[in-house]
């Protein structure tokens, strides 16, 4: 399937790509991205492209941190209809469990969750594509913008208790530092934020109570006109909740409000079903782990939700007609 995001993403694109010896509309040409979505921030365009273009963009200027640079520079009101979130809810908090509600709203291709434990909250942010592999570039750019959010509101000298990747560390981390303050971890099971619990109770200063009814109407109208199907509303849930372990059509269903013989049904009238979504995820998924030789097989056979490391190797083989070992050696020779 194909995600689609608002034009706004691409916002900063242009400043950082002349910054690093780029021109931008020569890469998004190459892209096939028309220059004319610079102009108007609501233009649905596909996440794909977008993906491809920041990546390339990062490979041609021989920097890793792309993304990063455009995360420095984006300000609360390029959220769009985010920003109103602010405005339904009181605290920080209450404002972030709105945001997984509404994200497809800027973003179709992020999948956001929020996990509490001992007094810390996780910000998990998973970036969808119906390619394989992971669009690193789009990855930090998502991290970096929910840490600028944060700090907007807590204020610049707060920091998260850590900034987590699933890819390996870049070249240089100056860019991170700048941006966040603090040294990413690396090669994690997740792309997100970790911070106390406490910090999101902060109260939010543009909260106005009178409008929080109209905010949500407005919202909803929004949400409803957005239309996402039933596969795609499970295939989100499924990648944010594979790296848990916590991940099954029960669990899926709850998180959705019904049961799960109600999500067959649902699925079965779009001709799909949970497993062939559970296997699709797991399949894109899979080749951004293994690209990481660092990253031990058993830690991805538990990310992808296999209970061992032998059910995993079967099914890779089964998916992908070899082994890991041998599918890595492929991926090794000069093309």
């Amino acid at each position: 399937m194909s995600y689609y995001l608002r034009s706004a993403s691409l916002t900063n694109y242009v400043e950082v790509a002349r910054a690093v010896g780029l021109d931008p509309h020569q890469q998004m040409r190459a892209a096939r991205i028309s220059r004319d979505v610079l102009l108007d921030p609501d233009i649905r365009i596909p996440a794909a492209l977008v993906g491809r273009l920041l990546d390339a963009s990062a490979r041609a200027a021989q920097v890793d941190d792309f993304g990063l640079r455009m995360a420095e520079l984006r300000q609360f009101s390029n959220l769009g209809p985010l920003a109103f979130v602010v405005r339904e809810q009181p605290t920080l908090r209450r404002a972030l469990e709105s945001m997984v509600r509404y994200m497809g709203l800027q973003n179709e291709s992020l999948a956001m969750r929020l996990e509490e434990s001992e007094g810390l909250v996780i910000i998990r942010l998973h970036v969808l594509s119906e390619e394989s592999g992971v669009l690193r570039q789009a990855t930090d750019l998502a991290v970096g913008v929910m840490f600028r959010m944060l700090s907007l509101f807590l204020g610049t000298s707060w920091r998260p208790r850590s900034i987590c990747f699933t890819h390996p560390a870049p070249a240089s981390v100056a860019t991170c530092m700048r941006v966040f303050g603090i040294e990413p971890l690396f090669n994690q099971d997740f792309d997100g934020i970790v911070c106390a619990a406490a910090d999101l109770e902060a109260p939010l200063p543009s909260y106005d109570p009178a409008m929080a009814g109209q905010v949500k109407r407005y919202l909803g109208s929004l949400l409803a006109q957005a239309n996402a199907t039933a596969p795609d509303k499970v295939r989100k849930l499924v990648y944010v909740l594979l790296p848990t372990g916590m991940c099954s059509v029960d669990r899926v269903a709850q998180h959705l409000g019904v049961d799960r013989r109600t999500i067959h049904r649902r699925l079965a009238r779009e001709q799909t079903s949970y497993s062939e979504i559970l296997n699709q995820v797991r399949a894109g998924l899979v080749v951004s782990y293994i690209e990481n030789p660092d990253r031990p097989l058993s830690e991805v056979a538990t990310l992808l939700g296999f209970t061992s490391l032998s059910t995993f190797s079967r099914w890779f083989s089964g998916e992908f007609g070899c082994s890991v070992s041998k599918w890595r050696s492929r991926q090794a020779q000069p093309v």
